[in-house]
């Protein structure tokens, strides 16, 4: 009888380890401003690497240049949804991206929530989530 619930309990405790992990990756701890920002850049590169993909890009503020980083979903889901793949984003192109920025003001932003990518030249939209455009809840 005890040979056989200590290998249960284990496998209970890892269980539970391993799923509060996996939830506590998804959560956004209150991180991001709720409204959306509108930033335009120059392609640095496109990072298509687990478990986010993420837009590396220069932006003119204030007579200065700024790297930014704007986190995607999984390249996995890119390159399934939207046919995406690493030639998606040229470097040296320009594009407006539309996400949630940082409350701590860093260059950073989240494109998985009312966001979307445009090539700014020609107006093309690359990526749109389906809340796009839907006010702060």
């Amino acid at each position: 009888m005890k040979t056989s619930l200590l290998p249960a309990v284990a496998v209970a405790v890892c269980s539970l380890v391993v799923s509060s992990a996996v939830l506590a990756h998804h959560g956004d701890a209150d991180r991001y401003v709720q409204d959306v920002s509108v930033v335009s850049g120059t392609i640095v590169e496109l990072q298509m690497t687990n478990p986010h993909a993420h837009i590396v890009l220069d932006v003119a503020e204030g007579g200065k240049t700024v790297r930014w980083q704007a986190e995607l979903g999984g390249p996995q889901q890119l390159i399934k949804q939207f046919g995406w793949s690493p030639a998606t984003m040229k470097a040296g192109t320009k594009i407006t991206l539309t996400g949630r920025r940082l409350k701590s003001g860093a260059p950073y932003m989240n494109l998985t929530e009312r966001a979307n990518v445009v090539m700014t030249s020609t107006g093309k939209e690359l990526f749109r989530t389906p809340n796009y455009g839907e006010p702060a809840k």
